[in-house]
Formats: C-alpha cells, sequence, structure tokens
C-alpha cells in the first residue's frame, strides 16, 4: 500500500552488512501492500507448552525495527508533516483508527523483514503476529474474510432454522440465543482481524469464550433441561459466574494468555465429552446423531492446522486464516442436525413421548 506523507527512512542496521542494508532499502523503496484468536481444544492445549505472551517478539525487539519506528515518528508525525499525513490518509484509514505512528510501525516491519530475508533468517513476527500485507484497512485479511464468511454461514444457518422450525419447538429459544452469541462472536473476529486494538483483541477473546460456554449451555438444556428444567438453569448461573470471573481477571488483574487458553482448554474438554457422550447414548434412537457427533470432532480436529503457524503465503494466508476458512461447512453440517433433533423433539411433544 502506498505510504501517505512519509519521507524514506534510513534507520541504523544493527546487524547486516552494509551491502545487506542497500539491498533492503531498495526492497523497502518499493511499494508493499499488505492473530491469536482463540483457539480451539486440541491447539491450546499443545500451544500451552510453548505460549505465555504475545506482547513482543523477535522483529519488534531487533534495534533495527525499534530505531526505524523513533526515527518514523520523529520525522513524520508531528507538525506539519503530521498534518499532512492526516490530509492525505483515506478516510476508511482514518475511521478504522490507523495514526501516523501506527503507519510507522507497519513500514519499518516491511524493512526489517526485507533486511531478514536479505540475510538469509526466518521471517521473524511482530508483537505477537505474523507480517501481513494491509488490504485496505484489513490488517489480516484473510482472516478477516473468513471470520465474515463464517459469520454469514451461520446467518443463512439461523434463517434456515428459523423457516424450518416451528417456535413451538422446545430448543427453538435456546438455539436461537446461541446463534446470536456465535454471530456476534464472528463479527468481533471480523473486527479484531480488520483492525488489531487492545478493545477488539479483548472483545474477540471474551466472545469466542462466551460461545464455548453458552455451547455447554445448549448441551446441558438438550440433554438435563427439558425434563429437568432447574438443573440447567442452575448450571446456567454457574456458567454466567464463571463467564464474569474470567473476564474479570483478564480484564483487571492480568490478561494473561497461557490462562486464558488454560481456562478455554478446559471448557472445551467439558463441551467435547459431554456432546460424544449424548451422540454415543442415542446413536441407536436418533438416526441423525452422527452430524453432531461429526461437527464436534471436526471443530476440534480443525483446530491442528493452528500448530502449523508458519509465515502468511503471498504474506496473506497464514494458519490462523486456513483455519477460519475451514470451519465455514461446519455450520451448515451443524444447522441442520440442530433443524433434525427440533423437529424430532417437537413431534415427540406433540406425541407425548419422553424425550431422551
Amino acid at each position: 500500500m502506498r505510504t501517505v506523507g512519509l519521507v524514506p527512512l534510513s534507520s541504523r542496521r544493527a546487524f547486516v552488512s552494509p551491502d545487506v542494508q542497500r539491498a533492503a532499502a531498495m526492497a523497502a523503496a518499493s511499494p508493499r501492500c499488505t492473530s491469536v484468536r482463540l483457539p480451539a481444544l486440541t491447539a491450546v492445549v499443545l500451544l500451552l507448552m510453548s505460549a505465555t505472551t504475545v506482547q513482543s517478539s523477535q522483529g519488534d525487539k531487533e534495534p533495527v525495527y525499534r530505531d526505524c519506528v523513533k526515527q518514523c515518528v520523529r520525522t513524520n508525525c508531528t507538525g506539519a508533516r503530521l498534518r499532512g499525513f492526516q490530509s492525505a490518509q483515506p478516510q476508511y484509514m482514518a475511521l478504522t483508527g490507523w495514526t501516523c505512528r501506527d503507519d510507522c510501525r507497519y513500514q519499518c516491519m516491511w524493512t526489517t523483514v526485507g533486511l531478514y530475508q536479505a540475510e538469509g533468517y526466518s521471517v521473524p513476527q511482530f508483537h505477537g503476529k505474523w507480517p501481513f500485507a494491509r488490504f485496505l484497512c484489513f490488517e489480516e485479511p484473510a482472516s478477516a474474510l473468513a471470520s465474515l464468511l463464517n459469520g454469514l454461514a451461520c446467518l443463512l444457518m439461523l434463517l434456515r432454522y428459523r423457516s424450518t422450525v416451528p417456535r413451538q419447538s422446545p430448543m427453538y429459544h435456546t438455539i436461537n440465543a446461541f446463534s446470536l452469541v456465535s454471530l456476534n462472536a464472528w463479527l468481533w473476529s471480523t473486527v479484531f482481524h480488520t483492525r488489531d486494538t487492545y478493545l477488539t483483541e479483548k472483545m474477540d477473546y471474551f466472545c469466542a469464550t462466551a460461545v464455548i460456554l453458552y455451547s455447554i449451555y445448549l448441551c446441558c438444556v438438550r440433554t438435563l433441561g427439558l425434563r429437568r428444567p432447574g438443573v440447567s438453569s442452575m448450571v446456567g448461573v454457574l456458567l454466567i459466574l464463571a463467564f464474569t470471573s474470567h473476564v474479570s481477571y483478564l480484564t483487571f488483574v492480568s490478561f494473561d494468555y497461557g490462562y486464558n487458553m488454560a481456562a478455554n482448554a478446559t471448557i472445551g474438554m467439558v463441551n467435547l465429552l459431554w456432546w460424544l457422550c449424548w451422540c454415543w447414548q442415542n446413536r441407536r434412537t436418533l438416526p441423525y446423531w452422527w452430524k453432531c457427533g461429526l461437527v464436534v470432532l471436526l471443530l476440534h480436529g480443525l483446530a491442528l492446522l493452528e500448530l502449523l503457524d508458519f509465515p502468511p503465503l503471498l504474506w496473506v494466508l497464514d494458519a490462523h486464516a486456513v483455519w477460519h476458512l475451514s470451519t465455514i461447512p461446519v455450520h451448515f453440517l451443524f444447522y441442520s442436525f440442530l433443524i433434525d433433533d427440533s423437529l424430532y423433539l417437537l413431534n415427540t411433544e406433540k406425541m407425548g413421548v419422553k424425550v431422551e
């Protein structure tokens, strides 16, 4: 993407020869365009062994990067040059909160990447993330698009569910609420991958946790709550308290990435085992049980894609984006199960048959 209002930089190269510096400067002179979200259960467990924080990485620790940012901000982000940057900045960049300092960090990131590549080193991460080619205002375009498509798939299937299942079905309102929680999570995932800020990161993490907790509640209502409403109500209260405590700790005490992943691994395990147990118990009576079992296994199996963790292909497509793209078809299978099960429950209720 074209740099608006910035002058060429000549930062100090801390670890490369003068020939490499000249090569990197030539590469940086040409225009260039350019996560950690909630992993599912399997990836979380394995990532815990190596991930404790994503606040800093090798790339942003390099003196060449830090000196570049300092010089860029000092030269371009004050006085007349700052006013020139702001007047020339596209409106969509300003509306999404891109500042002169942010643009300096973006340009210096690519300068540092060029130096690493020229010297034969692996591409480093910056601030816990791989370098991505920014497209318009989208910081991680592939992940943002994948999140948007997941949200659209969820919305499409929710509309199909509402048009197919009568409101009298026992699970109708619970499933509608679950869908709204999921849509909210995909909305914030899209926003976060569009623009990574303190607020959008927290909302992405918290809303993803809410989806897992509500999935547990959905399972509880389906397996116990239809016959014992009091049990599902108590479980719902406990889940709300757990979510409140989780968010409060991460917000007011410490945003500990390791703790966040451990907490989600735990509730993910509960969600996985509870649904699989229900599927196994009903495999002979419900012909559509396999849809639920396959969805649960797919969601956790596809999370293994996160472990690939490779530098973005074409500076756009990384393992996180591939994971999000792979979950899009799962929505159609899951709602197919929900529709089948809701209609089954409605028919058994009309016939006065005991629900299992």
